[in-house]
């Protein structure tokens, strides 16, 4: 068996296994470009009504006639027979020689995929926010604790070393996230911040 026989035969696994992958979805061809004429070696998928044999498109013909044609063209915008929009990618195939001997070519019918991107945008959009910021996750102790690190740390600071002003609005700013409602979480603050829990209610007066 030549080089480049072997080559199709390889590459022909991939086109079916690929166009398995994604029925009714997307259109795998292999061309064998050493005869335009007759270049389709293998179909899968069938979504553009080609078959076994058929000739080359015109992409082909221009990666036959040119061997500086760039080795793959990703994701370019197509159109099937029937009008359906596609979007297309083509690997081209060479020998040791560096001549190209085939090209892979997938078809993707992206005409189902428009109206269900439009329709998640729509359920996932929302309407006016609500009055007051809401998280649907439990505050934890441990939480409570990293951020209270986090934001010392940012400023350079250990918590107990943070001064006053940085102090009063860590605590409000916990208190704004609920995360003074989590039991214990006064005395917690106490604790890592260095202060009293006097100190605590006054910053949220």
């Amino acid at each position: 068996m030549t080089e480049d026989e072997l080559l199709l035969r390889e590459a022909e696994k991939i086109a079916h296994a690929v166009g398995r992958m994604f029925p009714g979805l997307c259109e795998v061809v292999l061309h064998d470009l050493r005869d335009p004429a007759h270049a389709v070696r293998a179909i899968e998928g069938g979504l553009s009504g080609r078959a076994v044999g058929d000739p080359a498109t015109e992409l082909g013909l221009a990666r036959i006639a040119d061997p500086e044609f760039p080795d793959v063209l990703q994701n370019y915008p197509n159109r099937f027979p029937d009008g359906r929009p596609a979007k297309s990618t083509s690997i081209g195939i060479r020998n040791a020689a560096g001549e190209y001997v085939a090209a892979l070519c997938l078809n993707l019918d992206v005409s189902l995929l428009g109206p269900a991107a439009r329709a998640l945008t729509r359920l996932a959009g929302t309407d006016e926010p609500a009055p007051l910021a809401e998280s649907l996750r439990a505050r934890t102790a441990d939480e409570l604790r990293a951020l209270v690190e986090d934001y010392a740390t940012e400023r350079g600071h250990t918590p107990r070393s943070l001064p006053p002003s940085g102090k009063k609005d860590l605590v409000r700013s916990l208190k704004a996230r609920g995360f003074l409602e989590l039991k214990n979480a006064v005395p917690a603050l106490t604790d890592l911040l260095g202060i009293s829990r006097a100190s605590v209610y006054n910053y949220l007066r």
